[in-house]
């Protein structure tokens, strides 16, 4: 054994003591870009066979990447990159990981601190670079000749938990290394440096709603018209059970977003309200159909639709229940904020002794329901249009798919046009800071899990392709919607200025198709609802990598969209007419 006081030797002893410790606290995925900095943990992660490495170039990729894996695997994913500004380009990631509260562990490698401010080459102030935006940052130094490895497995352990509970988020480690980094002369050999840790076991607690709370908040709900209203959240087990349970025991309508996860599955469907971006555009139910209580799961709703008529629904008593310490009321109109577990919520209220809603309450909401129903289904034939589109690649995807949904117009049109089966599907998006940024990178991420699909504008697609340079190898779609540059401008005010194509819609010249083939993935061009149906089935089939470019005319589509729209005010104006 080398002599302890060997800086290379040090540096490599502690790097295995720690990478060594996060992988008995559980860390099953690294994300690593390479350096010369990091070198000391890289070579310990890669030794490490209990932790998957995934080589990501793009460090701004691979903060994306990162987040899906932790995403869809449900437990923290971990990060590496050498010093400088490198670590920077984890920023967007970052941000979108707090404010999504989804568990990542950032390894920095930094210079020593007689470096810093010096004007060292690749050295920038790497402590709380992070700022608010991470739930712990730790700066332990350089390796120390007298540490203890049981410090390194302790510290492991505690950022695994800081990253879980009580909010789930980053977690910001950096580590620095002095000069030589790795032993000199003879390398490391594989294989254990020291014992390996015990694991220690981290529980995190399932929180139980305040009796209190329940007590009063049932009494406010039971007998009265109301509604329950589930955003997108990562709800635990058996919350599609428990919601649909309490809206059958309220006898309520339960309005649910795509990232819900409640439209699609084997669970209680009947009382799901998946077409309310129509009809509550109407001002009957802002006048005639008003609730007396709103119960809100998950994030404030996506469409301004669902938020301006919660928002308009403020007189009457809105319960939030929250699983961690955040506030989800933009509109300040919650009177209570439950605290607890969903499921656990759910089955609390349950006990309670619950009273249906008046007789014809929610029958109103279901012929409104019905209506918009009919006339979607009607569109599913059209062409240069998102309704058409929505339903085919729904329709056409297996049973237990993965569909990353991407920000701006897409989701939008997933929340209109998705309606609602038994088939399980699992959906996510990026809805913490809804960027457009490191969209692709976040679908190669979950698929890392399993199949997935991924719909995504243009200009999302060109923000991220570097993401398909590590797309080899995954079972992914990626399904482009090509309309022209920023669609979604185009039904705001701005698209009457003069400057709105320059400034706005911003269209590119960049062929979609030929730079995903550049990076060996298989792509194709679509210009019909047919060619998309049937491209999607042998990129389906053929279990690799693919890119559909589906092109759109932006004109036409938003025509169609208008002529729906108008078609839905016909239908829904007062929906107790038969």
């Amino acid at each position: 054994m080398k002599d302890a006081g060997d800086v290379g030797w040090l540096n490599w002893r502690w790097s295995q003591a720690l990478v060594d410790g996060l992988a008995a606290a559980g860390l099953r995925d690294l994300v690593l870009s390479p350096g010369s900095r990091s070198s000391p943990l890289a070579l310990a992660f890669l030794r490490q066979r209990e932790i998957r490495c995934h080589v990501i170039v793009d460090e701004r990729s691979a903060g994306f990447v990162a987040l899906g894996i932790a995403s869809a695997g449900g437990r923290p994913a971990g990060l590496l990159c050498t010093s400088g500004s490198a670590v920077a380009n984890w920023f967007p990631a970052v941000i979108e990981a707090d404010l999504a509260a989804v568990p990542l562990l950032l390894l920095s490698a930094d210079r020593p601190a007689e470096l810093v401010g010096w004007g060292a080459n690749q050295t920038i102030d790497q402590q709380g670079l992070f700022g608010s935006h991470v739930r712990a940052a730790h700066s332990p130094g350089v390796p120390m000749a007298d540490f203890v490895p049981r410090y390194a497995y302790r510290l492991a352990a505690r950022m695994i938990a800081e990253s879980r509970w009580p909010l789930p988020g980053p977690v910001h480690l950096n580590l620095a290394f002095r000069e030589p980094l790795l032993p000199v002369g003879d390398w490391p050999e594989p294989g254990a440096v020291f014992p390996r840790p015990a694991i220690v076991p981290l529980a995190r607690p399932r929180l139980l709603p305040d009796a209190r709370a329940i007590a009063h908040s049932a009494a406010a709900i039971s007998g009265r018209p109301g509604v329950i209203v589930c955003g997108g959240a990562d709800c635990p087990p058996g919350f599609a059970d428990a919601v649909t349970a309490l809206a059958a025991q309220l006898d309520c309508p339960l309005f649910a977003e795509p990232l819900s996860n409640l439209r699609f599955g084997s669970h209680d469907r009947s009382r799901l309200s998946v077409c309310y971006d129509a009809f509550l555009r109407q001002p009957f139910w802002s006048t005639s159909a008003r609730p007396e209580w709103v119960l809100r799961f998950g994030a404030f709703p996506v469409t301004r639709t669902l938020q301006e008529w919660v928002a308009g629904a403020a007189p009457a008593r809105q319960i939030v229940v929250t699983p961690d310490s955040r506030w989800s009321d933009p509109p300040h109109a919650a009177g209570t904020l439950i605290a607890a577990d969903p499921t656990a919520a759910c089955q609390a209220l349950l006990a309670c002794d619950l009273q249906p809603a008046p007789v014809g309450w929610r029958a109103v909401f279901v012929r409104a329901e019905a209506r918009a129903a009919a006339l979607i289904r009607r569109c599913r034939a059209q062409e240069n249009f998102e309704g058409a589109l929505i339903p085919a690649l729904l329709h056409a995807l297996p049973p237990g798919y993965r569909l990353f949904c991407g920000n701006s117009l897409a989701i939008r049109a997933l929340d209109a046009f998705s309606g609602s089966s038994a088939k399980p599907l699992h959906l996510f998006g990026n809805r913490g800071a809804s960027g457009i940024d490191g969209n692709l990178s976040t679908a190669l991420g979950i698929a890392t899990h399993g199949p997935c699909a991924a719909l995504v504008g243009d200009l999302s697609t060109q923000h991220d392709l570097t993401a398909l340079a590590a797309a080899a190898g995954r079972e992914i779609v990626f399904i482009v919607v090509n309309n022209g540059g920023g669609g979604i401008f185009g039904y705001l005010p701005v698209a009457g200025l003069p400057e709105f194509e320059r400034g706005w819609l911003t269209p590119q010249a960049v062929d979609l198709v030929a730079a995903a083939r550049s990076f060996g993935v298989s792509a194709e061009r679509c210009s019909s609802l047919a060619a998309f149906s049937a491209a999607l089935e042998r990129a389906l089939q053929r279990g690799s990598a693919s890119l559909l470019e589906v092109i759109v005319d932006r004109r036409v589509s938003q025509e169609q969209h208008g002529d729906f729209w108008r078609a839905i005010v016909a239908a829904t104006g007062d929906p107790r007419s038969v």
